[in-house]
């Protein structure tokens, strides 16, 4: 496989995207000297005797509890037992390697205090394709993602299961497969491991990488669409987008253009279309588009501060003194809030998709046969897919309520305001097939309608499109199972071609 280098706090979005989609994470080499000195410090604290939290002492409520030094270790092994309390349908096997991998980049920057072979085991896990099971559910977002976390952390002490190229296994038996042994946890181990966002930013950067294929899909599709519907190409004259300076719009506007440039189909009706505005679905692309564009930036610029800090606590600062700060950068509102606006990106894409599917097999708007049917009546065509379609925009918009407004008191109310990162961010895959299945839907339908033009056509790219549909899905002359061609062209929008055209 594919390995990419990173530097701890100064990762890319580019190669958390590598990472994302295969590549293997190896930490560049100036990456130990830092690890060995946080370590260092954390053992030099220790000596001192000095309470310091989740070191010496209990956890949460329990902060004021002070161990002894004999029960060090078995307080860092209590914490992720207690802790790995998780329930619900696992993990993604491909989220939880970048679960991983965030965590590596973390802990990798030496605050966390946590020693050089429990860094390096977690990096060989991840390139042996040992990847802990996580249950989906359990955290609050603060303090830290700790439930789905400690999941991951048991699996290194060689608890619970991990999934492997050979099946799931016991994490021992994974471990032992991958010619790697359990980790025995030393001071502040176990907090460092299962305590910060990676959880909640993991599945937000999954999101965020998704939305911006659907995204640059739904360009295509409505283009598509637009010229199904014989819609015009000046809604997208950059003189239209300059003045008002969105910069989201002025790209969107560009690729739009881009798409239909050189189509037999638009110049077609350039001179004698009767009508002098098209509907919003196709006019206002640029706009609403562009509107979500400029947020899903917003979300990634917050998300590579994110994925590049360190969210554990306490930290700790190599010197002279040695010192261990206590503080809140486990608390997830960046990640909760960059979550929110991926979930209104993923939502408005679908809504507008599901609004041009909706003009195009109405006759009275798009000058085409009811329904795309050569023969309505006998024929339905393409009457129930848009009812699908209306469904899944309603079920994203009912899941994108803002779960950052949200907050429930925990662990005794000392940790009394929480982030609900975790199930907004978590919430985004479920909203991101539904919005691929209301694109593959258009696809059918805007090609379809472009078919009832021929022999005109459309741009060489668009054209390009059609063909690659029409390998899998022919033309529907007749009615026929529906749900089939449904998912050929829901496949074709997930695997990504219509993004990279």
């Amino acid at each position: 496989m594919e390995s990419v280098q990173i530097t701890p706090g100064s990762v890319s979005l580019d190669q958390w995207r590598s990472i994302y989609f295969g590549a293997v994470p190896v930490l560049n080499e100036a990456t130990w000297p830092r690890v060995r000195a946080g370590a260092e410090a954390i053992a030099r604290i220790v000596a001192r005797g000095e309470p310091v939290y989740g070191v010496n002492t209990g956890f949460g409520k329990l902060a004021s509890v002070r161990i002894d030094e004999a029960d060090l270790s078995t307080l860092q092994r209590n914490i992720v037992m207690s802790h790995a309390a998780g329930t619900g349908e696992s993990v993604s096997p491909q989220i939880v390697r970048l679960i991983m991998a965030l965590k590596l980049g973390s802990i990798g920057q030496g605050y966390s205090g946590v020693r050089e072979e429990t860094v390096q085991l977690l990096q060989a896990m991840i390139a042996a394709g040992v990847t802990p099971v996580i249950p989906g559910k359990g955290s609050v977002g603060a303090s830290g993602d700790l439930a789905p976390l400690s999941h991951m952390a048991a699996a290194m002490i060689g608890e619970s299961e991990c999934d492997t190229p050979s099946g799931r296994l016991s994490s021992r038996d994974a471990l032992a497969v991958a010619g790697l042994q359990p980790v025995a946890l030393g001071p502040k181990e176990g907090l460092a491991l299962l305590n910060g966002t990676q959880f909640s930013t993991a599945h937000a950067l999954a999101a965020l990488f998704e939305t911006e294929r659907l995204h640059a899909s739904a360009l295509v599709t409505g283009a598509l669409s637009t010229e199904a519907a014989k819609g015009s190409d000046t809604p997208f004259d950059s003189r239209i987008h300059e003045i008002r300076g969105h910069a989201g719009q002025k790209d969107v506007a560009a690729r739009l253009l881009a798409l239909m440039a050189g189509s037999a189909i638009r110049e077609s009706h350039r001179i004698d279309d009767a009508r002098v505005q098209d509907p919003y679905c196709l006019r206002c692309q640029p706009q609403v588009m562009g509107a979500a564009l400029d947020i899903v930036r917003q979300a990634a610029a917050t998300l590579e501060i994110e994925a590049n800090g360190v969210t554990d606590n306490p930290l700790v600062f190599a010197g002279d003194p040695d010192e261990a700060l206590s503080g809140g950068n486990f608390h997830a509102e960046p990640v909760a809030f960059a979550a929110d606006m991926l979930a209104l990106a993923i939502c408005e894409i679908g809504s507008l998709s599901e609004r041009r599917i909706a003009m195009l097999i109405d006759p009275a708007l798009s000058g085409l046969p009811a329904f795309l049917t050569p023969n309505p009546g006998l024929n339905s065509g393409f009457m129930i897919p848009q009812v699908t379609a209306a469904a899944l925009v309603s079920e994203n918009k009912q899941r994108a309520t803002p779960a950052s407004v949200d907050s429930i008191p925990t662990s005794a109310n000392q940790e009394d305001h929480v982030s609900m990162a975790a199930h907004g961010a978590r919430r985004l895959q479920s909203m991101l097939r539904n919005a691929e299945a209301v694109l593959g839907i258009e696809l059918l339908v805007a090609a379809q309608g472009c078919d009832f033009h021929s022999p005109l056509t459309s741009s060489e790219t668009l054209e390009e499109v059609r063909g690659t549909l029409r390998q899998s899905v022919p033309f529907m002359e007749h009615d026929r199972w529906m749900h089939a061609d449904m998912e050929s062209a829901t496949s074709l929008v997930r695997s990504g071609y219509l993004a990279n055209l």
